[in-house]
């Protein structure tokens, strides 16, 4: 078992507790495979509907990978933008699915106050900058979300934006009001504690070796043991094995970088006068926000290569210098990576894969809202309560390429940073 990663999450947690090994053969009605946040939302999204036989299997520690290393925003929508989302299903389903986030949203924050988790949430708002100087952008997507999506975003004038984001970077926003951000490790932590404390079973440190899905009883074999069950979820993300081979060939192991500043006392609030976390209009945008203890958490960037770069640190430390200038000689504590899991059409993929095997994958860049709705979803649908699961059908499981997909994925990236660079070139 893998212990968590250096980062100001890992630096950070209220407990470290652990939860012990799978030993030995055990059943459940329903085993979850992956304690990151879609395995860890849809046990307890069974446990809260009454279907308390629920193990989760881990092969590292609760919210190890994705879930506990991401930029720690809560907000409405998925990797695939919603004006995409309109034109591929339609308005009605486009506005029903997006739905499905903003609830998600109401019960992410709800559940903090139920379960009494000290996650550091912040509820108030999120802003997107915008990079570029042309306002007309901003009041078409503000008008496109109240007019399709029945949502209200406040624009932010460019002088007003600076009141609130000390810099001569970007000219005008738009303010999401029903967004947090929040310790996305404390997070999970606290939702494992709350499965444990209702009837819940979870096992960490150990990895799925081989998955039986077919047939009435599907087994999930351990290093030192099994779990035998009527249901089975698989929720790996970005850290999927050979085990669910036709999942794994459906997403792509994205890697996105983060760090966190030394703590910078009255000096914050001389460049972010604001609660709200903060991302920018860019294909390959910046997305940071303040910290209670006066940091700034600073992600960005994105790339299939698997390796971390050797000059990461300095690489996020000049991005956010060319948006705050004035923090030159500001120190930084941490910095680190982690992989989310991509899709090639960018939904988020939640299915039935076998009878009663059910997955729940390719939350990359926009993950903690749809693994909360994910999570209902698929409790809904093992507890027969509804077939919302039907609402994902049309995204599928489609091949990733193979070898050739993160290359592939890469020169995408590469030209989507063009695509911005030459915008901002040609922008007047």
């Amino acid at each position: 078992m893998l212990n968590y990663p250096n980062s100001y999450y890992a630096a950070t947690l209220n407990e470290q507790n652990s939860y012990p090994l799978l030993q030995g053969a055990k059943d459940f009605e329903t085993c979850v495979v992956g304690g990151g946040y879609a395995g860890l939302m849809t046990a307890l999204g069974l446990i809260e509907r009454g279907h308390t036989s629920v193990a989760i299997v881990e092969q590292n520690k609760v919210g190890w990978g994705a879930s506990g290393r991401n930029g720690g925003f809560v907000f409405g929508g998925y990797s695939l933008g919603p004006e995409q989302l309109v034109a591929q299903v339609g308005l009605e389903r486009a506005r029903l699915l997006y739905g499905l986030t903003l609830d998600a949203v109401d019960l992410i924050r709800n559940r903090v106050k139920t379960y009494e988790i000290q996650c550091d949430l912040v509820d108030q708002g999120v802003i997107l900058a915008n990079w570029f100087k042309k306002q007309a952008p901003l009041l078409q997507l503000q008008a496109f979300m109240r007019d399709s999506m029945g949502v209200e975003w406040e624009y932010l004038s460019p002088s007003a934006l600076r009141q609130l984001v000390n810099t001569e970077r970007y000219t005008g926003g738009l303010f999401e009001p029903n967004a947090m951000h929040f310790h996305p490790l404390n997070y999970a932590r606290g939702i494992a504690s709350a499965i444990k404390n209702k009837g819940g079973e979870i096992y960490e440190g150990s990895p799925a070796i081989n998955i039986e899905m077919e047939g009435s009883v599907k087994t999930v074999s351990c290093s030192n043991g099994e779990i035998r069950c009527k249901n089975l979820v698989i929720a790996g993300g970005g850290y999927l094995s050979h085990i669910a081979s036709p999942l794994r060939r459906s997403v792509l192991p994205i890697a996105t970088y983060v760090m966190a500043t030394e703590p910078l006392g009255d000096k914050l609030e001389q460049s972010i006068n604001t609660k709200a976390a903060i991302y920018d209009t860019r294909f390959a945008f910046d997305y940071y926000r303040p910290l209670n203890d006066s940091r700034i958490l600073w992600g960005g960037r994105v790339s299939a290569n698997t390796n971390s770069p050797g000059d990461l640190r300095n690489l996020l430390y000049q991005d956010m210098l060319k948006v705050f200038p004035e923090m030159t000689n500001v120190k930084i504590d941490f910095h680190w990576q982690g992989f989310m899991s991509y899709a090639r059409h960018q939904m988020a993929q939640i299915g039935q894969l076998y009878p009663n095997v059910w997955y729940g994958i390719g939350f990359g860049g926009h993950g903690v809202a749809p693994t909360t709705l994910a999570g209902e979803v698929l409790a809904e649908a093992i507890t027969g309560a509804s077939e919302k699961v039907k609402a994902f059908e049309t995204w599928g499981l489609p091949w990733n390429g193979g070898v050739f997909g993160p290359p592939a994925a890469q020169v995408s990236y590469w030209w989507y940073q063009l695509r911005d660079w030459l915008k901002e070139k040609l922008d007047s």
